[in-house]
């Protein structure tokens, strides 16, 4: 498990994005970054402070992925068939905690992750409790029995901040999703612009 050393919606703020698209987020009030030297003014990014945002962005959206471990996703990514960036998606798509996340079943991307590690989910009716474990098309993420009825997951089913992908077939009321398919890039409904391709040229230099 990836440790968060600070407060999610720093990432927010830092980025001055609302990269999960919460009504909660600060940036909505607050565009500037967090800490005394939040507001000065930016100047312009060059081509290497662009990419680097780009891959701090990707990061943060799916729990702020240790360094190592995203590394590791495009080391993956790059040595797949087709377009690297597509892939690199698709993998950051198919971990079981970004699944948890986009089925509703969890508010946040912090919280599926948490979810997760304390053993609330079965895949295929066995429980795994690693957030990074990586689905294949078909399968079945369920929330466990005795876990339905948790507050988290009754009051994330009924969010109208976001949609569930058409990527995932899911029975709310059973707390039940099928990975139907590996998306692309054009399937996964983010909040902000997301960049890969920017992701893939930082790592290539």
């Amino acid at each position: 498990m990836s440790k968060r050393h600070s407060a999610k919606y720093k990432i927010d703020r830092r980025l001055g994005e609302n990269i999960w698209g919460r009504p909660k987020s600060p940036v909505n009030k607050r565009e500037y970054g967090p800490g005394q030297h939040g507001q000065r003014r930016k100047s312009k990014l060059s081509d290497f402070g662009q990419q680097l945002r780009a891959k701090q962005k990707l990061k943060g959206h799916y729990g702020d992925i240790s360094e190592k471990q995203f590394y590791k996703i495009y080391q993956e990514a790059s040595r797949m068939r087709g377009d690297t960036s597509e892939q690199l998606i698709g993998l950051l798509e198919s971990r079981l905690d970004a699944i948890v996340y986009r089925a509703k079943f969890v508010p946040t991307i912090f919280a599926a992750r948490q979810f997760v590690n304390h053993g609330h989910v079965n895949v295929n009716g066995k429980r795994v409790n690693i957030g990074s474990y990586r689905c294949k098309a078909g399968d079945v993420i369920e929330v466990r029995e005795k876990s339905k009825q948790l507050a988290i997951v009754l009051e994330s089913a009924d969010l109208a901040e976001r949609d569930i992908p058409d990527f995932l077939d899911v029975d709310t009321s059973k707390a039940v999703a099928k990975f139907v398919r590996v998306p692309a890039l054009g399937d996964v409904p983010y909040a902000v612009q997301m960049e890969p391709n920017l992701v893939i040229e930082f790592y290539s230099r």
